[in-house]
């Protein structure tokens, strides 16, 4: 038998009972359509996540405290609450006075119920100096004024705030300019409110931050001396790496570290942490496609077993198209092409199915909740895959029922009831 001609004839038997391979495709169909979703799920965070990093520009280096981890997805050890106090005032004062670096800039983080009136959230703060503004982007507010070095050295109690806590604490009538709340019972006068909100660069939810003059943070909300991170610029006309090396010899100087193995403070730079965010999104995204994956297998043990049935159903078929001269091969081929007329149609279905969800949540996440900052992302890598995974299923679960027909014999199968 021509391919043709048994294409059309597994064309014409499908056909026939179109509620049955609807049902049958459902699946593969749902199945394709997951993986389609999660993917660009996936991929879609992994941009929004390293766009962020990348926004606040190419040339930062971050140094926190503790000794660089030993493996590359290590947290350092103050992110696991440990307390080090090995970052000091002298080694800001040391980093601002080398030549390959723009800005040192100083935090210390905290949390604290802030309270206005008697409306109160839950906030992080940080304490940094008036640079910080600069370094993060976000030196543009609604409303008000960022802090200044002269609030710095005076300690003085003023705070700039997101716009999330701002509607939360006042509401849309009140104006926070001036207006004075309290962290741990300490009250600051609101001279500001951030112009952007959404999750900043280090998982930083910008819109219920709080940033005052680290001066007051470190004295009066923490009671501490040392800095939780040091955040440099490097020059525009110094490579970042050498910049990187710069800074591990000043630090060394004033630690008093002459073995580069007993380093109490680890350093990266923004290609370190997108490399690194790169690689736990992408298998982020090949997990959650490998369960999406699962419903794959499930719909291909469907489709055996509708084709098992079909094979029973249509055993004195068989035995008469093997009656009239048809072969072996004829009739496994004929059902392996339903099989895989089945998977393949149901993987386009699937695949559409998929892309129109994809762009539906896009469209809503986009207008109710703009400030998310959510990327459209349709990786082709998923398309790809859906095709060949709904190709392959089709013959691997087909196979057998395919098999099992073409085995029958012409006699038993005419004497079939």
């Amino acid at each position: 038998m021509l391919l043709r001609d048994a294409f059309k004839t597994a064309t014409r038997s499908l056909t026939q009972g179109k509620m049955r391979s609807v049902l049958t495709m459902l699946g593969i169909v749902i199945g394709i359509a997951s993986v389609i979703i999660l993917m660009s799920i996936g991929q879609s965070a992994q941009d929004l996540i390293l766009g962020q990093v990348q926004s606040i520009g190419s040339n930062l280096i971050i140094i926190t405290p503790g000794a660089p981890s030993n493996g590359r997805f290590s947290a350092p050890a103050s992110a696991q609450g440990i307390v080090i106090t090995s970052l000091q005032q002298r080694d800001v004062d040391a980093l601002s006075r080398e030549p390959s670096i723009d800005l040192a800039v100083p935090e210390v983080r905290g949390q604290a119920e802030a309270v206005y009136g008697n409306n109160n959230a839950t906030v992080g703060y940080t304490g940094s100096t008036a640079d910080f503004f600069t370094i993060s982007n976000l030196a543009k507010v609604s409303s008000g004024q960022t802090f200044t070095k002269s609030d710095v050295d005076s300690a003085n109690h003023v705070a700039v705030i997101g716009p999330d806590l701002a509607k939360t604490l006042f509401g849309p009538n009140i104006n926070p300019i001036n207006k004075t709340i309290r962290l741990k019972n300490i009250s600051f006068r609101v001279i500001g409110v951030l112009g952007k909100a959404g999750t900043g660069a280090f998982g930083v939810d910008i819109g219920n931050l709080v940033v005052v003059p680290i001066s007051v943070a470190q004295k009066q909300l923490l009671g501490i001396t040392y800095f939780n991170v040091i955040i440099t610029q490097a020059d525009a006309n110094y490579d970042v790496n050498f910049v990187k090396s710069r800074i591990k010899f000043a630090l060394r100087q004033n630690h008093g570290i002459t073995d580069p193995n007993k380093d109490d403070f680890n350093i990266q730079t923004q290609a370190d942490i997108l490399s690194i965010l790169g690689t736990i999104t992408s298998i982020l995204t090949l997990f959650l496609a490998a369960i999406a994956s699962i419903s794959l297998v499930v719909g291909g043990i469907g489709i055996m077993n509708i084709m098992l049935v079909s094979v029973t159903e249509r055993t004195r078929e068989i035995g008469l198209r093997k009656a009239v001269g048809a072969t072996d091969n004829d009739i496994l081929q004929q059902f392996l092409i339903e099989s895989v007329l089945l998977t393949f149609v149901g993987g386009v279905i699937g695949i559409l199915l998929g892309a129109g969800i994809v762009g539906l949540a896009y469209v809503v996440i986009t207008t109710f909740f703009s400030s998310v900052g959510w990327v459209f992302a349709f990786p082709i890598s998923a398309v790809i895959l859906g095709l060949a995974v709904s190709g392959v299923a089709g013959i691997a679960f087909g196979i057998y029922p395919a098999r099992k027909a073409g085995k029958k014999n012409p006699i038993d199968a005419l004497r079939y009831e």
